[in-house]
């Protein structure tokens, strides 16, 4: 047998020749290949993997068993072999410390201290007990805490907002107190047929009643209003994602929500619209923007008012800049100032001015816009230095802090009621209309695309390299300036904004 391995045959004038493989190889030598050697006692049971161990025949009596058995509760081979070396350390810990119990008990010095671990003691019980008994690793609400502790995350207040409302909802239905190794695809699947039920604004509407009796009320009367698709995958992709981080860390061995999602029957191009010209023209022309008795509960009714906070700019300020409805109520009067000459939106939630109250969607979301022409003749620059005269620190100060730490929570519901008001809302167009809006007018106007995105605070994606993305500081704002200013709205005229008090001396 060869020792290397490599076959080779010697002519008879001792030249090694390696043209002609079958002739050269020689009966007795051969390549050898790996061998992964099966670990003990581990074996599959359908696609899950099982432990199981023989039990001494001087302890069989003692145990009341045969064999341990035990679920590693894990597709994976790789990851079953590690958790086979656990237990099986574990159960011949077991082994030794009953022995050491009967030991005593002979001699008559039985010990009362513990010897036997109670999570491992219930692997050795007859195997009708314990499917019963058994508990295995951390609860679903403690893995939760871990999760959302995870200092290797960063997520945004809206985001970890988002993840403790989903918590709420799962906990409520799977059981905070569940074993997370325990949790099924079956119960995965009536999770989800839950939340295809769960009422709108549960926790407003329905106080502390449990999620599955909301949502039975919710399917008994049709009249609820319950949570569309979209928000519905989102759910459960949230909590599918906490799972696949338990699966990293090792606490389950697979996700069983994995890729449950319903099918939406609307297209995700047609979750949103942008507002058509009729609904523009409905909403410059309210009486907000014109002339109305008061700006709060009589901006619908016609008068000599004439709206100054941001009821008036705030949609203005989104129909122009793209920016996310919350982007623009959080601006601090410090975020608009001039940059290389250039009026312009700094959206970050750094603030100069030391406030905690600002956040972003993403990473991308930070970046600067410059003010449209139309913003600066409506009088935007005479808006902004009467407000840093004031001493004012928030650019839109009439708008309360929200319980949840957004100003926009107030104003979106109040912009829902004004479409009302002024007979403009129709189906899929809400707000964020304004941002679909802009994205059309950025491709009406040929705007090469990566400003575009940058614009809007859009994830570039596709081509485009993330690392190449993370060279260079930007695009100048001149440049950004000139793009900008190609946005228009054909159709919608504005010059009755430029009211002479908006207008700067």
């Amino acid at each position: 047998m060869c020792s290397t391995g490599v076959s080779y045959n010697r002519d008879a004038d001792s030249r090694i020749t390696l043209s002609d493989r079958s002739k050269n190889r020689r009966a007795d030598c051969h390549t050898r290949l790996p061998y992964n050697p099966p670990a003990r006692g581990v074996w599959l049971r359908g696609a899950i993997y099982q432990f199981r161990v023989r039990v001494p025949a001087d302890l069989r009596d003692a145990l009341g068993c045969v064999h341990v058995d035990r679920s590693l509760r894990t597709d994976s081979r790789s990851l079953a072999v590690r958790l086979s070396r656990k237990v099986a350390a574990e159960v011949d810990a077991i082994f030794e410390a009953k022995r050491l119990e009967i030991g005593l008990a002979v001699e008559g010095r039985l010990l009362s201290s513990p010897s036997v671990p109670a999570t491992v003691e219930k692997t050795i019980k007859p195997r009708s007990e314990k499917a019963s008994a058994e508990t295995i690793g951390p609860s679903l609400s403690q893995v939760y805490d871990r999760y959302l502790a995870d200092p290797t995350k960063r997520r945004s207040a809206r985001t970890m907002l988002a993840h403790q409302t989903t918590r709420r909802v799962v906990e409520d239905v799977l059981g905070a107190e569940t074993p997370i190794a325990d949790i099924t695809r079956d119960q995965c699947r009536d999770l989800l047929e839950t939340l295809r039920w769960l009422p709108v604004n549960l926790s407003k509407k329905f106080g502390d009643v449990r999620v599955r009796d909301a949502a039975k009320a919710a399917k008994a009367d049709h009249l609820i209003r319950t949570i569309n698709g979209t928000n519905l995958n989102a759910y459960m992709a949230r909590f599918a994602t906490m799972m696949n981080w338990a699966v990293a860390e090792e606490l389950i061995g697979r996700n069983p929500a994995r890729g449950l999602q319903i099918a939406e029957a609307v297209h995700p191009q047609d979750r949103r619209k942008p507002f058509e010209l009729w609904q523009l023209q409905r909403i410059f022309n309210a009486p907000i923007y014109t002339g109305c008795k008061d700006e709060q509960n009589g901006y619908s009714i016609v008068g000599s008012h004439i709206a100054v906070g941001a009821r008036f700019w705030v949609p203005l300020i989104c129909l122009f800049s793209g920016m996310r409805l919350n982007e623009a109520c959080q601006l601090d009067v410090q975020d608009v100032r001039e940059i290389e000459g250039v009026l312009c939106f700094v959206i970050s939630a750094k603030s100069l001015v030391g406030t905690r109250d600002k956040s972003l969607k993403t990473k991308s979301s930070e970046r600067i816009v410059p003010a449209h022409p139309e913003l600066l003749a409506t009088g935007l620059t005479a808006f902004v230095e009467r407000k840093r005269g004031e001493g004012a620190v928030k650019l839109f100060d009439d708008l309360p802090l929200g319980k949840r730490g957004f100003r926009s929570v107030a104003f979106s519901r109040w912009f829902t009621r004004f479409l009302v008001s002024i007979e403009a809302s129709s189906d899929l167009t809400c707000f964020h209309s304004f941002r679909h809006g802009f994205r059309d007018a950025c491709r009406n106007a040929q705007i090469d695309r990566d400003i575009a995105l940058r614009l809007g605070g859009w994830i570039t994606g596709g081509s485009h390299s993330e690392t190449a993305d993370d060279y260079g500081s930007g695009y100048r704002p001149q440049l950004l300036f000139e793009a900008i200013s190609l946005i228009d709205y054909q159709g919608l005229n504005l010059s009755h904004l430029q009211h002479p008090r908006n207008r700067a001396d």
